[in-house]
């Protein structure tokens, strides 16, 4: 009736399998390869630094959009005093133009799904 042995092993069993991945992340200690972006542009920087674009550019949008919709305010002014309009489609997408190339290889690669083509018109795409 009392089977701790069975019982106890089942779990140690259960509890391996089921934090496997865990481990298995955590002892190869590299994360897959991060993603090369094309750029081609004839813009020599973008509205921020890249490391700034990296981690904030949704929170940038969103500022932007609100900004936009609510205030009527269509412009921005960068760190370096150059204007540039508060628009996905005008201003990002002159230098991101492939979303496949650009926009998708890194929201894949981060495991994330924006909804700016919700509402956005996604760009087309040049086929080579």
């Amino acid at each position: 009736m009392y089977d701790g042995g069975k019982i106890i092993s089942g779990l140690i069993i259960f509890l391996i399998l089921v934090t496997f991945p865990v481990w298995y992340s955590v002892g190869s200690g590299t994360a897959g390869a991060k993603p090369e972006l094309k750029i081609i542009t004839e813009a020599k920087q973008c509205v921020a630094p890249t490391d700034v674009m990296r981690d904030t550019h949704m929170e940038m949008l969103n500022t932007w959009r609100n900004k936009v919709v609510r205030n009527d305010d269509r412009f921005f002014v960068a760190p370096d005093g150059k204007r540039y309009e508060m628009s996905l489609s005008r201003t990002c997408m002159k230098c991101h133009a492939n979303k496949s190339e650009f926009c998708d290889r890194c929201h894949n690669y981060v495991g994330v799904d924006p909804y700016c083509w919700n509402c956005h018109v996604a760009p087309k795409e040049v086929k080579k």
